[in-house]
């Protein structure tokens, strides 16, 4: 097949532009990753293990590669390569930064390379967010919990209040102090009026109808199933904050079961234990279309993996916002023909 100069353009989107298009773009960023996990439903994706650079000598640090294709409608393939390193928070830098290379299904040539961290975050909240609005209806919170006020957490807050949420009250949840006191401010400077503090996570849990956790945790902490006892909504983004026995006592909703059941995530954690999978209730692609039955007896859990194919979907948008924009930074020669003889 003979490439075309369409093809082979190369292109390079900076964190500014794909800001500019995304924080306008709430709903739109939602409908993309509804469409990819119904995509993903439909066994019209590739999405493989991701695969981790780490360092013996600095252990709290890694490189994450994220390889995916998104079939269907989308039919664009790429990958998403994240560094993870808390340190750089001490140094007033952020703990994450990534690129996303997208390639041509075609050719496989490659023909954008974005910065990824916002739209990383922007697609794991707008996952976070799909998954309430089809478990609460009207879209109406007396209490938002937050454990863990880091970025992915205002990405929530911001997808929540940009998207018709009315939100009552907030409390929040962190280690760190600063952290709590910082996303009470930065809630109340959106509207959110009555904001707490809570003095243990156990408080907040106990208090809250919706509850997202946003953490660096690498084993479960929570454990106590009493504080869960008004069966809230449990937003579990950070995938290793609940013990087996909260597990065990909920409702389960996963992205993907092969991918959520792995790494030592909780429902990982669990599965080993109860050596089976019967606690999963179903993914969210089975919830969008109705297809799952909830115990309303019990907390209900979405746990999301965070599959490469969201990043797939919210790239592909705002690349396709660029050149019709004309915004995009082309690199023509980006790529080397060597004369032939």
């Amino acid at each position: 097949m003979k490439i075309n100069t369409i093809e082979r353009n190369f292109t390079v989107i900076s964190g500014s532009i794909v800001n500019e298009i995304l924080q306008n773009s709430y709903a739109d960023v939602i409908n993309l990753v509804q469409r990819a996990y119904l995509t993903h439903g439909e066994k019209k994706t590739l999405n493989p293990d991701s695969y981790f650079l780490k360092y013996p000598e600095k252990p709290e640090a890694r490189i994450i590669a994220l390889p995916a294709h998104l079939g269907g409608d989308f039919n664009i393939s790429g990958i998403k390569w994240i560094a993870s390193f808390p340190k750089n928070i001490e140094h007033g830098i952020p703990r994450a930064s990534a690129v996303i290379i997208l390639n041509d299904y075609e050719t496989g040539y490659p023909i954008a390379c974005l910065e990824g961290s916002i739209i990383s975050a922007s697609r794991t909240a707008a996952s976070a967010v799909l998954a309430a609005q089809n478990l609460i209806k009207p879209k109406t919170v007396k209490k938002l919990g937050i454990v863990g006020c880091g970025l992915i957490s205002r990405y929530v807050l911001k997808f929540l209040l940009n998207t018709g949420w009315t939100i009552s009250a907030l409390v929040l949840f962190d280690l760190v102090d600063e952290y709590s006191v910082a996303m009470k401010e930065y809630s109340q400077k959106r509207g959110i009026e009555e904001v707490k503090i809570a003095s243990t996570k156990e408080e907040l849990i106990s208090s809250c109808d919706l509850i997202t956790f946003t953490t660096t945790a690498n084993a479960p902490y929570v454990d106590d199933i009493s504080v869960f006892s008004h069966n809230p909504i449990v937003l579990h983004l950070s995938l290793r904050d609940l013990s087996s026995k909260i597990i065990l006592e909920s409702n389960n909703i996963v992205d993907d079961v092969d991918h959520c059941l792995k790494s030592a995530t909780s429902l990982h954690l669990t599965e080993q234990e109860v050596r089976n999978r019967d606690f999963v209730t179903g993914t969210i692609d089975q919830l969008i279309q109705g297809k799952l039955t909830l115990d309303i007896q019990k907390p209900t859990v979405y746990s999301p993996f965070g599959m490469g194919i969201l990043d797939l979907a919210v790239a592909s948008y705002v690349y396709q916002r660029t050149v019709l924009e004309e915004i995009t930074v082309p690199i023509p020669d980006f790529f080397y023909e060597p004369t032939r003889v």
